[in-house]
This record gives structure tokens, C-alpha cells and sequence, in this order.
């Protein structure tokens, strides 16, 4: 979220917050019944029953031993199996064998895991097709839901530590965030609803929620609120252009192609841009704040700027929010796409044609487009505030601030006298302040 600012913003006059109810209010009530005439009623179950039992269980024992050779290679040769083979014992805690010790193999293979004594795992039951009555156990996983637990504890009493009421309204607005992706967004792309129009939608209900319930029904948050969803409309545009104009299918990544074998009429060019949409609300959201919070904060420490020097002050931290943002962007999408990364040094083809590949272009598209709409998001939310924060000033300040009161001459007169006279007791007659004073 964006800059947090615990002093309440100065209250807007009548006039504009009722501009603001009159620009805000419609805007929520059309998400509202767009998100009601999309919501998924029949939500498609898998085709067919392809989910295999799993079961939790502890190691107790590993065995390893050599790999027999393959068929094809002799014992030893280059060729062989490079294991590790050998036999897990596992305590199972569910299913029909809960209680009692059964063996699996183990683990193998690219990005199989590595069991020792005392894990708890994830065993998976497997049936032969030839006869159901032979069944086996593999080991599939690790068990991370207690340590994902505690992580989540942490992470929750850390934030209501230093945000105190402020934090615990962050983790609310979180709450709500998945909420809308998990029972709206997700499931209405899966029910087959266009996912750009879904991706609109749940964006703009989880900005909604979001801002209002962390900052607080203002007009500041009410800027914050018209800032995004324009930028988020024009992220949308951008990326719509932007994927026409390459040639983007959607079927940039291994997930989109698995995805299109189980769900064949998804749009995977709509998802792309859904994720757009997703992917930029985070960031615009905190851009939109701060630069709303900016304004109001410089109005209230120097209540002489006017409104074009309001814009220009603000909007000079805008530039330096976004040069930092920009590289948190580029890093944030670097560290997730670093198998990615690396295709460009193990793949042999020319780097232009790496970069202008379906997978490679997709990353850049994605990027461009939610950089260039943070932008557009400084100067459209800077120059609403500076809008509001000015109209506020003229309908409240309308008296001409009083000049100070000039210092009584006999007083004045009076202290130099006094203080001439002690000067003078103390240093003889001839030492005086009052050409000093």
C-alpha cells in the first residue's frame, strides 16, 4: 500500500465532496452490478476423476542402494540410471493403512524431493490398471503447512506491531484481495467469462475495498481511488494495443500450454492481459496514495502555494517515487522469471530472436505496459488532488490572514531602560545595550 499517514487529512468543503460522491459513487455502483452480472453460477468441474489419494505420513527409515543398470547400458556405463534408488519406510497417518509402516521409493527425478528420518511427507496411492486390487506409494511432497503457519503469524504480528490499527486495516484489505481473486476473479475466468472484463472488474472491486477500509473514507482517498482506476483503464488499453501489435497468442509460457489441454476455450490472449491488469493494481495503488497523501501533506505545511506550484512540488516526488519503482519492478520480475533468465545464455539462437520470441516479448509487453501506466499514474493523480486540496483552500480560508501586532513603543522603551541601567550598574556608567537592541 502506499505511504501511511496516521494525521487525519484536513476535511474538504461541501462542494467538493459532493463532486467526489457524485464521481465515486457511480463508479462503484457500475463494479457492483458488472461483478453481480459476472459472477460464476456453474462453476466446470474437472474432466474426469484424475485426483490420486494423498496421504500424510512420517519418514522413519531410508535405505539407499545402487541403481540397477537399464536394459539398454550395462552396469555402470553412462547410460544408466543415476538414481538415488533404495526404499523410504513411512508411519501413514491417514488412509486405509493409517498406523501402520509402508514403503515407497525413493524419490527421483528432476525436482523430486529429498526425504531424510523424521519428515513429514505427502504419500500418493497409485492403483494398477491391470489390477486394482496391487496398489503402491510414492512419495510426493513435503508437509509445509505448519511452517507456512507460523510464517503467516509473524507476518501478521509484525505488520500490527508498527501499523498498530493502520496494520491490522492493511491485513483486513488483504483478506478482502483474496477474497475477490479467489472467489470471484479465478472462478469467473474458469467459467469461461472474458477474463479482461473479469480482471476489470475484480481490480476495481478490490480497489474499492481496499483503500477505503486501509486509509479511511476521505477526499484524499477518494483521489487516490479516481487515480487508479484511470490508470488502471489505461494500463488495460495499453496492453490490449500492445498484445495486438506483437502478436501475442497468450501461449507465451509452459503454464498457459498446460492450462489450454485441461481448459481448451480459455482465452489464454485475455488472461495475459487479465494478468496485466492484476499485476499493475499493486503498484498503482501505492503510487496513487502517496501522491494524493503528497499533496495534501505540502498544502498543509505551506498553505500560500498555489495550485500549479502544489502540482510541481508534488509531482517532483512522484518522479523520484517512480525512478525507484521502475527498478523495483524490473528486479521483482527478474528474481520470478530467473529460469527464464537463463534460457538466454543456454539458448544458441541469435539474441534478437530470443528477445522478440513469443515467451520473451510477453515479459517485455508485461512490463512496458505497467511501467508506462504507473507513470500516467503521477501527474492524473497529483493534478486531482491538487484540484481538491486548492478548491478547499479557497472556500475555507476566504478571511486575509490578520498582520502581527506591532510592540508597544513604551514597552519597548521600558525594557532598553531596564535593561541600559543594569548593564550600566554592573559595568560602569558608560556601557549601554540600546544601540545593540
Amino acid at each position: 500500500m502506499g505511504a501511511d499517514h496516521t494525521r487525519p487529512a484536513p476535511s474538504a468543503p461541501p462542494r467538493v465532496r459532493r463532486i467526489l460522491v457524485a464521481a465515486v459513487v457511480p463508479l462503484f455502483l457500475v463494479t457492483v452490478v458488472a461483478a453481480l452480472v459476472l459472477w460464476p453460477r456453474d462453476t466446470r468441474q474437472p474432466a474426469g476423476d484424475a485426483d490420486l489419494p494423498r496421504y500424510h505420513g512420517t519418514v522413519t527409515r531410508v535405505v539407499t542402494e545402487p541403481c540397477p543398470p537399464t536394459p539398454d547400458t550395462p552396469e555402470g556405463g553412462p547410460g544408466g540410471s543415476t538414481g538415488p534408488c533404495g526404499t523410504v519406510t513411512v508411519a501413514a497417518e491417514q488412509g486405509p493403512d493409517a498406523g501402520r509402516q509402508v514403503e515407497a521409493p525413493v524419490p527421483a527425478g528432476p525436482g523430486a524431493p529429498r526425504v531424510e528420518v523424521g519428515d513429514r511427507i505427502v504419500l500418493v496411492e497409485l492403483t494398477d490398471p491391470a489390477d486394482p486390487t496391487t496398489k503402491s506409494y510414492h512419495i510426493a511432497e513435503h508437509q509445509r503447512g505448519t511452517p507456512l503457519v507460523w510464517l503467516a503469524v509473524l507476518f501478521a504480528v509484525a505488520i500490527v506491531a508498527f501499523g498498530r490499527w493502520r496494520g491490522l486495516a492493511a491485513l483486513g484489505g488483504l483478506v478482502a484481495s483474496f477474497a475477490v481473486l479467489l472467489g470471484f476473479v479465478l472462478p469467473g475466468i474458469g467459467a469461461g467469462q472474458p477474463p479482461l472484463l473479469v480482471a476489470i472488474v475484480g481490480s476495481a472491486l478490490i480497489m474499492f475495498v481496499v483503500l477505503y477500509l486501509t486509509h479511511g473514507i476521505s477526499a484524499q482517498t477518494s483521489v487516490a481511488v479516481l487515480g487508479t482506476l484511470g490508470s488502471l483503464v489505461l494500463t488495460g488499453v495499453l496492453g490490449a494495443l500492445a498484445t495486438a501489435a506483437t502478436h501475442l497468442t497468450g501461449f507465451g509460457s509452459e503454464d498457459a500450454t498446460t492450462l489450454s489441454m485441461f481448459q481448451q476455450d480459455v482465452d489464454l490472449h485475455g488472461l495475459l492481459l487479465a494478468g496485466i491488469i492484476i499485476g499493475s493494481l499493486g503498484v498503482l495503488d501505492d503510487v496513487t496514495v502517496t501522491q494524493a497523501a503528497t499533496v495534501t501533506e505540502l498544502a498543509h505545511a505551506n498553505p500560500g502555494l498555489s495550485r500549479r506550484q502544489l502540482y510541481r512540488a508534488a509531482t517532483r516526488v512522484g518522479r523520484a517515487h517512480i525512478a525507484s519503482t521502475v527498478n523495483t519492478i524490473v528486479l521483482a520480475y527478474a528474481g520470478a522469471s530467473l529460469p527464464l533468465l537463463l534460457l538466454l545464455i543456454a539458448d544458441s539462437r541469435p539474441m534478437s530472436e530470443i528477445l522478440t520470441s513469443e515467451f520473451m516479448a510477453q515479459e517485455i509487453v508485461r512490463s512496458a505496459v505497467g511501467t508506462i501506466g504507473l507513470i500516467a499514474a503521477v501527474p492524473l493523480t497529483t493534478g486531482l488532488a491538487a484540484l481538491v486540496t486548492t478548491a478547499g483552500r479557497r472556500a475555507v480560508d476566504t478571511e486575509p490572514p490578520r498582520p502581527p501586532a506591532a510592540r508597544p513603543t513604551v514597552e519597548r522603551n521600558d525594557a532598553l531602560e531596564a535593561l541600559g541601567g543594569a548593564v550600566a550598574g554592573r559595568h560602569g556608567p558608560e556601557r549601554s545595550t540600546e544601540v545593540t537592541w
